[in-house]
This record gives structure tokens, C-alpha cells and sequence, in this order.
């Protein structure tokens, strides 16, 4: 059943739909450092889960201002003086939007400046895709305010950086930026202008692959990370199957048949 995405539904997100199946995503509380509230990622939620079904074809992901994310609203912490259980729930509600994002199909290409910390780089780890500027900067500052990450760094951080470095940044607030942060696999990218503009021209490039293809990129990956060796082959195997022999990439193939097709070329 198709989905309908309407911009005017999210107050906390500034989305807006582009050309070619293209949508942006902009967490809309730059006063804040675009801080993560409980009703910001209720939108989350909302978003990730209606668009592999409304036409989505890739999304950048963004922050306004200055900075993508300073993560969990700690104001919003406070004042709520929550119990274990009620917190608990807060956490399952990031797991819930952000394994939309990771495993939803959909590509999500981050565009990273400024603060992407704590939170903000649970939710920046969550997208298939990070481009940052030179203003970016990275950290898990949670072990000097008396908290524990809650929305899937142990899981998606620890993936990109190792346990050792994951629990040197959550001791001791180590801060990563520039080249170093790309080295670490913090971002994939680093650029010298707009991470927004660069993010925007790698959506559209992964908005011209076949939908199908993409789904499978961008769940199908994730999922085999968490299987057995053995499990992951026989499941690749199945995945292959299916989207090989797509209907829709025959005119693709018939172009690499007759040479009509890009090579694949060196970067000189």
C-alpha cells in the first residue's frame, strides 16, 4: 500500500521534497544546537517509517544552523525527572526511528557540521552515508554528565571506530574532527564547501539506481552484519537471486551488452 509524505504534518523537522524521488530531512531547532527531544523523534519515526512505501528515493538528513546535532535534550531530561522504566521507553523510541533509517532501504546521506555529538552522533551513525565540513566535530561526552548512551552507539559507533576508541570517547569526551574523524570512519567525506550541497549530489546519484537495488543496499547489508558467517552467505545468496533478475534491469544490462553503458574508470 503507497504512502503519502505531507511536509505540513512535523513541526520539529523541515522536510521538503525535491527532484527525482529526493527529500531532505533538516532537524529545526537550531536555538537548541538541534538537540533530540521525545517529539523530534516521534517525527523521526513517522518519516523513516512511511517513506519506503511514499516514493522516497534517497534523503539527506541535516541539521539547521550551525551545527547537525548536539544530541539528547538534556534540558527536556531534566525537567522531565524521568524513571528507569519511562527512560527506557524514551531509548526504544530512538532505536525505533533510527532502525528505520538503517534498515528502511531508503538511502540517507547525513550531512554533517558543526556539533555531532553524543545523540546527534547515534543518529549520524544511523544514516548509510555521512558527509562532513570542516566544521564538524565528533564526541561522546556522556560519561562526564553522569549518563550512558541510549540510541545505538555501543551498536552503530563501535561498528565505525572500534570497542577501544568507542570507550575512550565516552570516558574521556576525546573529540574527533577533520581528516582524523574521515580516517576513523566517522564520515565518509569531508569537503571544503557545503556538506548540505555535497550530501544533495550523492542523493541524487543514488536516486538514479534502481529501487530495488537500493533496498537492498541499504537493508540487506545491515542485516547480514548480523548474522553467521554461514547464515550471511546462504541469505546474500537469496538477496542476489531477487534483485538480479529484477525485470527492470534488463534495459541496464542490455546497455552494458553493447558497450552503450559507462565504464567503470580510474579517477585521474
Amino acid at each position: 500500500m503507497a504512502l503519502t509524505l505531507n511536509p505540513a504534518d512535523f513541526s520539529n523537522l523541515a522536510v521538503q521534497a525535491h527532484e527525482n524521488g529526493v527529500w531532505s530531512v533538516t532537524l529545526n531547532r537550531p536555538a537548541k544546537r538541534n538537540a533530540l527531544d521525545i517529539d523530534t523523534i516521534e517525527e523521526l519515526v513517522t518519516f523513516f517509517s512511511a517513506a519506503p512505501r511514499a516514493g522516497v528515493a534517497a534523503v539527506v538528513l541535516a541539521g539547521a544552523g550551525d551545527h547537525f546535532c548536539a544530541g539528547l535534550d538534556l534540558i527536556e531530561h531534566h525537567d522531565e525527572d524521568r524513571s528507569p522504566a519511562d527512560f527506557m521507553h524514551v531509548c526504544l523510541r530512538w532505536h525505533e526511528a533510527f532502525n528505520k533509517m538503517e534498515y528502511g532501504g531508503v538511502p540517507v546521506i547525513a550531512a554533517l557540521q558543526g556539533a555531532v555529538v553524543g545523540g546527534g552522533l547515534e543518529l549520524a551513525s544511523s544514516a548509510h552515508i555521512r558527509v562532513m565540513d570542516h566544521s564538524a566535530y565528533f564526541a561522546l561526552p556522556e560519561g562526564q554528565r553522569g549518563l550512558f548512551t541510549g540510541g545505538g552507539a555501543t551498536i552503530r559507533v563501535t561498528d565505525l571506530v572500534g570497542k577501544s576508541r568507542m570507550i575512550d570517547m565516552m570516558l574521556t569526551g576525546r573529540v574527533y574532527q577533520g581528516q582524523e574523524a574521515v580516517d576513523l570512519g566517522l564520515a565518509q567525506y569531508i569537503v571544503d564547501g557545503s556538506s548540505l550541497e555535497a550530501a544533495m549530489e550523492l542523493a541524487a546519484r543514488t536516486a538514479q539506481n534502481l529501487p530495488l537495488s537500493n533496498f537492498a543496499i541499504c537493508s540487506a547489508v545491515s542485516h547480514l552484519q548480523n548474522m553467521s558467517a554461514m547464515d550471511a552467505a546462504y541469505a546474500e545468496a537469496v538477496v542476489a537471486g531477487v534483485v538480479n533478475t529484477q525485470p527492470d534491469a534488463r534495459a541496464r544490462l542490455a546497455a552494458f551488452a553493447d558497450k552503450s553503458a559507462a565504464r567503470v574508470r580510474r579517477n585521474d
